[in-house]
């Protein structure tokens, strides 16, 4: 699978589509339509479920240096405004941000960052790596492992992090079960 094959497999969700269209008339910094509403949206395709099958979230990443709560929240509260006909959760962060936050929440250090895709290489799997954002028209993709992982239906641990092996595993297992076809490398 190339780029144009992941995207025009991406973006057969309607909702994917909603969002970034969503993204370029808001005109949020480096924002980014990310993670699993991506793959997952291949994975249906590849296996001939409906587009949304499985999709719990769908991830927006924006980087900007206002990282007070009262910025992140006034954006997160404007675009899940101009999103909620589409009837599904959608999780927006500022990366500026989640240095912030995350020692706190998950107990695992999260050194700061400097675009959305710092973030987007933090992801527990490798084929979540990704991200597409709105480019005047057309499309950027970011995808740091390429997209056989994605194509090949296999899950792996990115082991370029510190990350819990227990959160890997519990994310593993639930995918497993959504999709049977999924190949899950064990995290060691």
């Amino acid at each position: 699978m190339n780029r144009d094959e992941f995207l025009a497999l991406a973006l057969r969700n309607p909702v994917n589509v909603t969002i970034i269209d969503e993204l370029a008339r808001l005109a949020l910094p480096d924002a980014w339509l990310v993670a699993g509403c991506l793959v997952q949206t291949v994975w249906n395709v590849l296996t001939g479920r409906a587009v949304d099958h499985g999709i719990a979230d769908y991830d927006v990443f924006y980087f900007d240096p206002d990282t007070s709560w009262e910025a992140e929240d006034a954006v997160i509260r404007k675009l899940q405004a101009r999103l909620a006909h589409l009837g599904v959760k959608v999780e927006i962060r500022n990366q500026a941000r989640v240095h912030l936050w995350y020692p706190d929440k998950h107990g695992l250090p999260y050194p700061p960052l400097t675009r959305s895709t710092d973030g987007i290489d933090r992801f527990l799997t490798e084929n979540t790596q990704l991200g597409i954002q709105p480019a005047g028209g057309s499309f950027d993709v970011y995808a740091p492992h390429g997209f056989d992982d994605v194509a090949r239906l296999i899950v792996r641990p990115n082991r370029a992090q510190n990350f819990s092996i227990a959160n890997y595993a519990a994310k593993a297992a639930r995918w497993k079960a959504l999709w049977p076809e999924l190949t899950v490398i064990a995290a060691e």
